[in-house]
């Protein structure tokens, strides 16, 4: 047998710059590129191997490990999961700072594979620097905080324990109903250790990426299903986009009449525009379709996890007699809320139901009834967007307006925390597949600016806009510096409003009077109310080499977001945001959500909002 020596984090390297996905006959890399972070626990094994092979694995510089993991994470969505970067760091704080982008990927099964150094297999001295002890286990390390947040873990002890790793990790990643983070913590003297591999071990390799058909019996009855309903609602979740299933979906939406709402990661699976998307769906959805979502007697999700936003805390579906119909690749997904399971490819299996219920239509009654929802929530989306002058600072809506009249089906619009996921749920006008990225599965602030390199480096040439506000942008400014490194031209929008203002509406909501959510001096009675702190995150980015435009009114808002659409280096567009009491914002929430109130209070605050909380709470049901 030939063999080939070379250490274990060369021959990890030489492996998975050799590994590729193949779908629809369309053959990508596997591994794209390795960000990385270098310390002592990964500088002379895997630091070393991809200067070795440099030419086989593009590096790329992070500042942040939790950072990096959400551009893998970001290159990976937009790449439809079939192409992925590996994320590697020392053992550590390099390692735990994995952890929260760990949990990040696999919430929203996205793939991405992290490979934290790790303390020595052969402990030749012991505790090592930043080890951590635990009397009872000799084998643990902070690399096991990885482990509920992975969909697949290994410790590679041994070399030759690398090959069946490697090869489990890859099925893992390429699977699309187990995808999320992998993890292969290497201890750093095994990294750095020799060993004769078999030469088969560096052939390449295609996993080919399934799309299982639906089984004839669950087909079947979904159509029964779908041709007894009156009032059918189909509720598009990311697995559509992941399967790039949206031309199946249109289809089945054109020849059936039936209403199509989106979750927030499937938002764009129709464009704003067809006659038959509703809009976004739940708490943060628009009054269209949470309408429908209460009457209607079957709901269809596709590719959806069914978030408590999504289904307003168990609220939302309010007919006695509604039933489910879920189309999804994994079989756990596929059964909740009681549903008729459709276990498929979410492309196969619409494709295959637009096949057996061909000729089928809902009642012309009906259509009628969401379009003209539709239409009515349309000119409550213009008026949330109008602005009676350009003289005055934009409400965040506004912002939204703005930025609405410049985009093409080409941009890509980034966003994750505080109150803009809600707001760009309800009011975003989405053009393309892929130009509504929200991540919401972990809606994990500081994600943002990280994502949008990695989706600009999955898409090249196209606008890329990463939204922030300023509670966001705090959490996770550092990859602006790698954006200035590669040059890589995404647009930054920090929107200012003195604090965490989504937190603060929810805090007001439920009795707690927006207690530690404003960023203001402390008043002598110890609360946090007085002036706003003199805080200047333009200066910030600028700090960081970004181009900054500032824009004090909407006139200077509008020339500031075209200049940046067109600009050839990282651009960022300031702006301080009018507050809710000077022009009006965005449409209130349509639906529930359970965020449980303090049962006995003194403040009146507190005793109203319990009083509202239990009135909403007993319209929640189990659906069985």
């Amino acid at each position: 047998m030939s063999t080939r020596r070379l250490t274990t984090a060369q021959a990890l390297v030489v492996f998975l710059a050799r590994q590729y996905t193949q779908r629809d006959g369309r053959r990508r890399r596997l591994i794209g590129a390795t960000w990385g972070i270098f310390g002592h626990g990964n500088v002379a094994g895997i630091g070393q191997a991809l200067i070795e092979h440099g030419d086989e694995m593009p590096y790329l510089q992070g500042r942040n490990e939790q950072a990096m993991v959400h551009a893998a994470v970001g290159y990976a969505r937009q790449s439809n999961r079939l192409s992925a970067h590996a994320v590697t760091t020392s053992i550590g704080p390099g390692a735990t700072n994995l952890v929260t982008g760990a949990a990040l990927a696999t919430i929203n099964h996205l793939p991405v594979l992290l490979l934290p150094g790790d303390t020595f297999a052969t402990r030749p001295a012991d505790p090592v620097l930043q080890q951590l002890e635990v009397p009872h286990a000799g084998d643990v390390s902070v690399n096991d905080t990885l482990r509920p947040v992975s969909k697949y873990f290994d410790r590679v002890t041994r070399p030759e324990a690398l090959v069946p790793a490697a090869l489990a990790a890859m099925r893992v990643l390429a699977d699309p109903a187990a995808t999320g983070a992998v993890t292969l913590a290497l201890p750093q003297d095994v990294q750095a250790e020799a060993y004769d591999w078999p030469e088969e071990f560096f052939a390449e390799r295609v996993w080919h990426v399934r799309r299982p058909a639906p089984d004839p019996y669950e087909l079947d009855t979904a159509a029964e299903l779908v041709r007894a309903a009156r009032r059918p609602l189909i509720i598009a979740g990311g697995g559509v986009h992941h399967s790039a299933a949206e031309d199946a979906l249109r289809a089945l939406a054109d020849e059936t009449g039936i209403p199509v709402a989106a979750t927030q990661a499937g938002k764009g699976s129709l464009p704003h525009d067809h006659p038959a998307d509703v809009g976004g769906v739940g708490h943060t959805g628009t009054a269209t379709a949470d309408a429908l979502a209460r009457k209607a007697d079957l709901v269809i999700g596709v590719g959806t996890r069914y978030s408590d936003f999504t289904t307003a805390s168990s609220t939302l579906f309010a007919d006695p007699a509604v039933r489910f119909l879920n189309l999804n690749i994994t079989g756990f997904d596929a059964h909740k809320l009681a549903a008729h399971p459709l276990v498929a490819d979410a492309r196969t299996g619409l494709q295959e139901l637009a096949r057996v219920l061909r000729g089928h239509r809902v009642d012309p009654s009906y259509e009628t009834r969401y379009g003209q929802l539709k239409e009515g929530w349309e000119s409550r989306v213009t008026a949330a967007f109008a602005a009676p002058r350009d003289d005055l600072p934009p409400t965040q809506a506004q912002v939204l307006g703005v930025l609405d009249t410049l985009v093409t089906d080409a941009d890509i619009v980034i966003n994750a925390a505080g109150s803009l996921p809600g707001d760009l749920h309800k009011l975003w006008r989405t053009r393309s597949r892929d130009q509504y990225h929200v991540e919401y599965g972990y809606s994990c602030m500081g994600y943002e600016i990280p994502a949008a390199i990695g989706v600009a480096l999955a898409a090249p040439g196209r606008p890329v806009w990463a939204l922030v506000g300023d509670g966001t942008y705090l959490m996770n400014p550092t990859e602006i510096v790698t954006a200035v490194q590669e040059n890589i031209p995404v647009k930054l929008v920090i929107l200012q409003n003195h604090g965490y203002a989504s937190i603060g509406g929810l805090s007001e909501s439920v009795g707690a009077e927006r207690y530690g959510t404003a960023y203001r001096y402390r008043e002598p009675d110890g609360t946090y109310t007085g002036a706003p702190l003199p805080v200047d995150l333009a200066a910030n980015a600028a700090s960081l080499g970004m181009r900054v435009l500032r824009a004090r009114t909407l006139r200077d808002l509008r020339e500031a977001l075209a200049d940046a659409r067109t600009s050839a280096v990282p651009t960022c567009v300031y702006t301080e945001t009018a507050t809710a009491d000077t022009v009006s914002g965005a449409p209130p929430a349509e639906a529930w959500w359970d965020v449980p109130v303090a049962q006995t209070a003194t403040r009146t605050s507190a005793i109203r909002a319990r009083e509202e909380y239990d009135r909403q709470v007993a319209a929640r049901r189990r659906h069985l």
